[in-house]
């Protein structure tokens, strides 16, 4: 079946859809929370082949559904594995969005600056307590929610500070961006 490109009616602005490759519960979990809390277009691809994602992977993902030149695309992975980090930073096609050591290190950085080498466990050890119950991954609960809305410029200033796929560090922050600055040209 032959791919179908979205074309603009005469005066009518094409918006671009992002299209999001993640590794697990938690990434698919955080990006249907930006998605409901955005109202964009962002399509979700999680698990897919795991680690073994690669640009004729995402071509094979994408060719068969509606696309535009304008249209985004993402990887939303961890970064503490050295050999999946390099292969996913060979794939040119899409953005790398890479937290080290896991994703927790970004929900993290919007209760504290966090500067020292941290473990996934201990991530989610703090997270846990500073919500006062039991971090559960895979699951963007309404505290987490609250809080990852309300603190989300601190979170990105914090992360704007750290050195890229580092332990710790995450430039989620870009997606965040690119999402803000949708919504309003929308």
């Amino acid at each position: 079946m032959a791919s179908r490109s979205r074309k603009a009616s005469k005066g009518k602005k094409i918006n671009p859809k992002f299209w999001v490759f993640c590794e697990g519960k938690t990434e698919k979990a955080y990006v249907e929370y930006l998605r409901a809390k955005y109202r964009l277009p962002v399509k979700i691809i999680p698990k897919i082949t795991g680690q073994d994602i690669d640009e004729r992977t995402i071509e094979s993902h994408i060719s068969e559904k509606e696309k535009h030149d304008k249209d985004k695309i993402y990887l939303l992975y961890d970064a503490d594995v050295i050999e999946v980090l390099e292969r996913l930073k060979q794939i040119k096609s899409a953005k790398l969005l890479a937290s080290n050591p896991t994703i927790e290190l970004w929900f993290l950085l919007h209760y504290k600056n966090q500067t020292a080498n941290i473990s996934e466990e201990e991530c989610i050890r703090q997270l846990s307590n500073r919500n006062n119950n039991k971090y559960k991954k895979g699951l963007i609960d309404e505290k987490l929610g609250i809080r990852l809305s309300n603190k989300q410029n601190e979170a990105c200033n914090r992360a704007k500070q750290t050195d890229l796929y580092n332990n710790p560090s995450s430039n989620i922050y870009q997606f965040i961006e690119e999402l803000e600055n949708a919504k309003k040209d929308k």
